[in-house]
């Protein structure tokens, strides 16, 4: 029975070659579409998860906030891994990493700047499931000066030779490291990403016992089952114990009148598996992802098969005409409407069976695009992941039922007196209406989507163009200036000699990209209670004008004064936090160290807001001071001759050493990488946008279809009458257009809701006006005519004679 069942389902689809291809061609888009995004979903979520003690593990981060803003920071104090394995008997385990950057690396005679480093405690391989290769996990990083090299870092150090044993020196601080392990590369779904793992030994700051500094990321392994919001409850009391004392001596208050102004600090516990999707920090180990955008990809997965699925329906039950006569012949010689639905499954089931093999065709063949569009290493392997084919197969034989069912139980439910009389879909006011609400599902989706990329490209265009407070155009960056030693300054002036350099500046303190980073509390004049949390900026007398940067009041640094040493420049918003607003000038503000030692600063200019950080979050408070600025030189550029610059450049870096290579970025280039998640997130959006638009068009394909088919005898009376051919076009696409007028009143509040949600992530972001929606809107109207317009005309120009016959 089945194999008949195949022959004649064979039979059909050879038979309506074309009608039979719309339907396989828009299912194998709408399972391939999903495929890709689960698999992204799947990538997103993954994260971690390779560490055998994932569930076991959480970070410690530090929250707080005080008059200026709010500390959010992924790393925390040197001693906290430490003390509260020591307190604390449910803490098994605890180690830390602290970055190393990417220094300069001499192996002999060869010098290398390709290697991400990091200081890690002796315990950390015990931690992390990252197996050596060679060597010891719990030994390789006790001794200090010691290192654990990647397999493919070694081989670019030292080529087919064995690591162990071998030295390598980091030039950046004049230090050297005896490899003593080899470990696979760090799996590409971790939260974090090292080439060079170096002994936490080697670093005199990890044994501080200061619990006002910070920048040690710190992993604890808690017991198995055991939540960890009950030892998070906890470290309040190290707050008391650790912080309170030291605040005391550093601020000069109580850690409970520091929380009498309105301040507060605490530690907390974050989930190692949370780390990647639910981090808010402005520096981490990594550029984060966002569950927004898993939740949005899911529900677009999920809404695409639905379409696809919408789409083979309607698709199937408007070619239910030409196959009537089939099914009530079928019945009068005695089949049962079990069989009839059995055949018309069949046939479901080998139209998707085809669509699936196609679909996994199309995904093979889009992942190195998709992969290089969404910065992933996605791959689609069915010999490393035992559970894919299974998984295929049932996802296959789900969407063949989920497709088939309504009409294959529509087909074969007909009446064989209603076929055979010509009557059958007289009355048969139900299904279409049903098929109505399945495109106004389709165009509903099709609308969100078209509003959310419309505002997605939106705000990315308002962040490219929004006037930042300094100029990022043209402007030069020269990291690992310091290697120069002395020479940086020889650098720095031949740079400014060159005339096609209009300013140069050395510092380490950039507002996009990689930056210095260094909290700095202050309070004004001498009054200790109204502290103020703001960044610092160490700057040179160039900074201001080679950024392009204003004054809203008083003078920049200058050699002329030589009191600039003590004095500072506030930013607007530093300014009115002090509570002086236009009236900085001449005021001071008093900063206090570790140790308690209090500095008097005198403000002697203030300087415009501009943006140093993501417009995600809002301008701070900042104080620029004039300090050690070596490291980093950054210069205004005014020449289309960028590559001769470059050349030039780099032939006075080589005169003056050769132990460190050239290397250079540009600031706007530094600015886009800080929202390139963002970027990414808009192009798959909106290929997703268009695919789902396509598939739902021939959704309405096929209902159009249907209705031109039900109404031919209609068509050809109304042209006897005297009807034209627009007229019956018209007539035929007013019915289409309620659909999509009823899509776009569901989808307007939806959209909105939805948008406006993702843009209160950016503290600075556009307003979704009313020509968004006014655009989806014309847009689906202009699709939906585009696509009922040839089956229209097609029935429109039908000869009436050939309509009105009677069979």
């Amino acid at each position: 029975m089945l194999q008949n069942y195949i022959k004649i389902a064979w039979r059909n689809l050879v038979r309506n070659r074309v009608f039979s291809a719309i339907n396989i061609i828009g299912l194998s888009l709408g399972i391939a579409t999903c495929l890709l995004i689960s698999l992204f979903v799947l990538d997103e979520l993954s994260f971690d998860r390779y560490n055998e003690k994932a569930d076991r593990m959480v970070r410690v981060i530090f929250r707080g906030s005080s008059a200026g803003g709010k500390m959010n920071e992924a790393h925390v104090m040197p001693p906290t891994a430490q003390t509260l394995k020591t307190d604390y008997p449910e803490v098994q385990e605890a180690t830390r990493i602290r970055l190393g950057g990417t220094p300069v690396v001499t192996v002999d005679t060869k010098t290398f700047r390709d290697a991400a480093v990091a200081f890690t405690d002796s315990n950390f391989f015990q931690v992390f499931t990252l197996p050596l290769l060679e060597g010891s996990a719990k030994t390789a990083l006790v001794r200090p000066n010691t290192a654990v090299i990647t397999k493919a870092m070694a081989r670019n150090y030292f080529g087919n030779e064995d690591p162990v044993g071998k030295v390598i020196t980091m030039k950046s601080w004049n230090a050297s490291y005896q490899i003593t392990g080899v470990v696979e590369q760090v799996p590409v779904n971790s939260h974090f990403h090292f080439d060079l793992f170096l002994s936490m030994a080697s670093l005199p700051e990890a044994k501080s016992s200061s619990w006002v500094t910070s920048e040690f990321f710190t992993y604890l392994v808690l017991p198995s089952g055991y939540d960890y919001r009950k030892l998070e409850a906890k470290l309040p009391q190290v707050i008391e114990k650790y912080v309170g004392p030291q605040l005391q001596q550093s601020m000069g208050m109580s850690l409970a009148q520091f929380r009498q102004k309105g301040n507060d600090i605490g530690l907390y516990l974050q989930p190692l598996t949370d780390i990647h999707l639910h981090s808010d920090f402005a520096y981490d180990l990594s550029a984060s992802g966002n569950i927004q955008y898993v939740y949005i990809f899911g529900a677009i997965a999920l809404f695409m098969l639905l379409i696809a699925c919408i789409n083979f329906m309607n698709l199937s039950t408007a070619g239910a005409s030409k196959r009537a006569k089939e099914v009530g012949i079928r019945k009068v010689l005695g089949s049962m409407q079990q069989s009839l639905t059995n055949q018309f499954l069949v046939e479901s089931l080998l139209l998707t069976a085809i669509a699936l093999l196609l679909a996994v065709g199309v995904v093979y063949l889009a992942l190195p695009a998709f992969n290089e569009l969404s910065g992933k290493a996605l791959t689609l392997n069915f010999l490393t992941t035992g559970w894919l084919l299974p998984a295929l197969l049932f996802f296959g034989l789900l969407v063949g039922i989920l497709a088939g069912s309504y009409p294959a139980f529509f087909l074969a439910s007909f009446r064989p007196v209603a076929v055979l009389k010509g009557s059958l879909f007289k009355g048969n006011s139900k299904s279409i209406g049903v098929r109505s609400g399945l495109v106004v599902f389709q165009f509903f989706v099709s609308i969100i989507l078209m509003v959310g990329t419309t505002v997605v490209y939106r705000q990315l265009d308002y962040i490219q163009n929004k006037k930042l407070g300094y100029s990022k155009d043209q402007v030069l960056v020269l990291p690992e200036t310091g290697l120069l030693g002395k020479n940086e300054a020889v650098f720095r002036d031949q740079i400014a000699r060159d005339s096609r350099v209009v300013n140069v500046s050395t510092s380490g303190y950039l507002p996009a990209g990689p930056s210095n980073n260094n909290n700095f509390f202050v309070y004004p004049e001498a009054n200790s209670t109204q502290l103020v949390k703001t960044l610092r900026y160490d700057v040179d007398y160039e900074y201001i004008p080679t950024l392009g940067m204003e004054l809203a009041a008083g003078r920049n640094f200058s050699k002329a004064y030589g009191t600039d040493s003590t004095g500072v420049i506030l930013n607007e918003t530093a300014a009115k936090t002090l509570g002086w607003a236009n009236k900085a000038l001449g005021r001071t503000i008093t900063h206090a160290d570790n140790q308690g030692r209090t500095t008097s600063l005198r403000v002697i200019g203030v300087v415009k807001d501009f943006h140093f950080k993501s417009l995600h979050e809002p301008i701070s408070p900042l104080v620029m001071t004039l300090g050690q600025t070596g490291g980093t030189v950054i210069a205004k550029v005014k020449t289309k001759d960028i590559a001769g610059l470059l050349a030039s450049l780099k032939t006075q870096w080589n005169q003056l050493t050769t132990d460190a290579p050239f290397t250079y970025a540009f600031l706007d280039e530094r600015f886009n990488d800080t929202y390139r998640a963002e970027q990414k997130i808009g192009q798959i959006l909106g290929l997703f946008a268009g695919l789902t638009i396509f598939v739902a068009c021939l959704g309405l394909f096929g209902l159009a279809t249907f209705t031109a088919e039900q109404r031919t005898k209609e068509i050809g009376v109304r042209k006897v009458l005297g009807a034209s051919v627009m007229g019956i076009i018209a007539l035929l696409s007013k019915d289409f257009l309620k659909l999509v007028a009823i899509a776009l009143v569901a989808a307007i509040p939806v959209s909105w809701y939805l948008m406006d949600r993702w843009l209160q992530d950016f503290a600075y972001k556009i307003s979704i006006d009313g020509w968004t929606f006014a655009l989806a809107g014309a847009l689906s109207v202009g699709i939906a005519l585009l696509t009922v317009s040839s089956q229209s005309i097609k029935a429109a120009l039908v000869n009436p004679v050939k309509s009105l016959r009677s069979e």
